[in-house]
């Protein structure tokens, strides 16, 4: 069956999956959701035994339905290949009590190479097949994973270029050096004094700017978005939940039908919300785990039900979750609020106000699949520290998070029901923090350093995406204030 994708603004908007794709963003702010959400075509037990690309096939033709046969599989084959260190794609590894679903074996060792890695294929697909004849500028706000992926994803894709807009001191070390060593002549990555949120509002800001739009077009361009709120970013990521569920039936650890857990470190809300949609698909998800740093504006909404960023901004150890704005949340309100519009831009014009909102008692009710945790700078750090005393593994400062709430909601709901924990970023890509944890003796080395200790006592090698920047020139040194996105924007492009 056909699915068409409403603004969760106002339902009256309906596109396809391809179009979708291409405007990111609807033009009345909304967020694009599907019609209605698929159920899984096939049986678990026919699932398993396929290899990832298959399995992404399976579920996203479900989603992408005015794409052919022949195109999707040529946007996956070109997508899941070489570029992932492991066979897999996403292998899953057994410690302490849960699974360790490791996102991290692509290009730029984050899980947003899940869904970069194919984003640019179903983007020129979809502008070849709505023929479009502008080049299509990504415009990307970034806490420091999705810079990287989406910049690695685009960089040299003809009738494409890309901007990165990051915090310029709210990023590691390493993430930052990634983003700025960047090759491309169709790449452009610009540091602002601010944090996420800053350049996430002036990424919406500019997408709604109807002046700037008029003037791009007349040059030839057009904007598209490369951010967790594309629904081509989503749809891809709703894909590794699946497979995971079928490799833990296959290898015999659950039988089919059998519940699992899904514990997700959160920031945006995007990876989560695939959790929901593959829930809903049906896949035997139990509870959905929403872990929070210390930044902890989700953990507070699913405790209250009220959803408040008026509150400090804390830089964290897991800088991809310093977010108080989770953009993607939207799609859950509009859900949970029965589809209605006018309800869900009550809310979205309440946090844009006051920045605070409370869903009703109702709507609460509806979100009883959900979770919410947070831990501590120190208890992720003791996580990291424990796990490789116990175990000999080694987590990122996100996945740490993650695997120090699951441990809480354990201990609070004595629930042991098998559980896939989302292991997000290498632990390479944050290394002083990981290695600070583990002994603070660590936080005396050099960066560098610190990645050949790392490898030394992980016994694991040293990533293709770090050893590149160890000696890469910086190409990019643009800094910007927050109010002045528009003007970078119109300096890359050459707009008079």
């Amino acid at each position: 069956m056909e699915i068409v994708y409403n603004s969760t603004r106002d339902n009256r908007i309906q596109v396809k999956a391809s179009e979708a794709i291409l405007k990111g963003l609807s033009d009345d702010g909304g967020l694009f959701v599907p019609d209605h959400i698929p159920a899984l075509g096939k049986g678990l037990k026919e699932l398993a035994g396929m290899t990832y690309q298959e399995i992404a096939y399976e579920v996203m033709r479900l989603y992408l339905t005015d794409f052919t046969e022949e195109e999707l599989k040529s946007c996956i084959d070109s997508a899941y290949d070489s570029k992932f260190d492991t066979k897999e794609i996403a292998p899953l590894v057994q410690a302490d009590g849960a699974y360790f679903l490791e996102l991290f074996h692509g290009a730029t060792i984050a899980f947003k190479d899940m869904a970069l890695s194919i984003l640019p294929h179903l983007m020129i697909t979809a502008a070849r097949k709505n023929k479009v004849k502008n080049e299509i500028v990504i415009l990307t706000a970034t806490s420091g994973d999705t810079g990287k992926a989406a910049l690695a994803g685009f960089a040299g894709v003809k009738g494409t270029k890309i901007i990165v807009f990051y915090p310029k001191s709210g990023v590691s070390p390493i993430q930052e050096r990634q983003m700025v060593t960047q090759k491309g002549e169709n790449t452009y990555v610009v540091g602002i004094h601010g944090n996420f949120d800053d350049a996430q509002s002036g990424v919406k800001k500019l997408f709604a700017d109807k002046e700037l739009a008029a003037r791009m077009d007349r040059q030839g361009y057009q904007f598209s978005s490369a951010n967790s709120i594309n629904i081509g970013r989503l749809v891809p990521q709703i894909v590794y939940y699946v497979y995971a569920y079928v490799k833990l039936l296959e290898a015999g650890k659950i039988g089919e039908g059998d519940k699992i857990n899904v514990v997700v470190p959160t920031g945006n809300f995007g990876n989560i919300l695939a959790a929901f949609y593959a829930k809903n698909m049906g896949l035997p998800i139990g509870r959905l785990i929403c872990a929070s740093n210390d930044n902890k504006v989700l953990y507070d909404f699913f405790r209250t039900g009220i959803y408040d960023k008026n509150r400090e901004f804390v830089l964290t150890s897991s800088p991809s979750m310093d977010i108080l704005i989770s953009s993607n949340l939207e799609r859950l309100i509009y859900r949970i609020a029965g589809n209605d519009p006018e309800k869900n831009r009550d809310y979205m014009n309440a946090l844009a106000g006051a920045g605070k909102y409370e869903i009703t008692k109702e709507m609460g009710e509806k979100l009883t699949d959900f979770y919410g945790g947070f831990a501590s700078e120190e208890e992720a750090a003791q996580t990291i520290r424990a796990l490789q005393e116990k175990c000999g593994y080694i987590i990122d400062t996100h996945t740490a998070v993650a695997a120090c709430v699951y441990h809480k909601y354990v201990e609070e709901t004595k629930d042991h029901t098998p559980a896939i924990i989302a292991s997000t970023a290498s632990p390479y890509k944050f290394t002083r923090s990981v290695m600070k944890a583990i002994d603070e003796k660590y936080d005396s080395m050099t960066d560098f350093d610190l990645v050949d200790e790392l490898s030394s006592i992980s016994k694991v090698a040293i990533p293709k995406a770090i050893e590149e920047i160890r000696s890469a020139p910086v190409v990019h040194d643009h800094v910007c204030e927050k109010d002045g996105m528009e003007q970078a924007v119109e300096t890359f492009l050459g707009l008079q």
